[in-house]
């Protein structure tokens, strides 16, 4: 089912968000010169289906990752994973989703091995229980960093 969803605010810097589930394009504007764009990006959620497939992440459940490419950001990172909260969930009468959000200016020229153990990074963070929560990077059982990222990309290509 498709579901449209429009808030707007008003006030000296306008939050304008809008989210359509057919065409999805999402398009924020915070201020007049400062605005991010928000594209679906086919070829992430490839790339995430090929290392989740092949990594036997059974948890991980495909359909309800979203891949998005982001335009005009300004953080110091590569890509990001987004979980919906049981809030919104039970709010929206809707299942656990997770989005994982690429920055274009900086995912776009790795080259595919730096690609894979981003998308690798991100994935380590949803939980076994996929239910919208996010593990954290020092996580008393699960630590995230670049040595757990590198063992897990060797058995991608072992």
């Amino acid at each position: 089912m498709a579901r449209r969803f429009e808030l707007h605010f008003s006030q000296r810097n306008p939050l304008n968000v809008s989210a359509n589930y057919n065409n999805i394009m999402f398009y924020f504007s915070f201020a007049k010169n400062n605005s991010m764009k928000y594209e679906k990006a086919p070829d992430v959620e490839e790339r995430l289906k090929r290392i989740v497939k092949t990594l036997k992440q059974d948890h991980i459940e495909l359909d309800r990752v979203i891949c998005m490419r982001s335009y005009g950001s300004k953080s110091r990172a590569i890509a990001r994973i987004w979980g919906l909260p049981k809030i919104f969930q039970s709010a929206l009468d809707c299942r656990s989703y997770y989005v994982i959000e690429v920055i274009a200016s900086k995912y776009d020229k790795l080259s595919d091995e730096e690609k894979d153990k981003t998308l690798i990074h991100e994935l380590m963070h949803i939980p076994k229980g996929f239910g919208g929560g996010l593990i954290p990077h020092n996580h008393s059982t699960r630590k995230i960093n670049r040595r757990t990222v590198e063992e897990i990309y060797k058995k991608l290509n072992s």
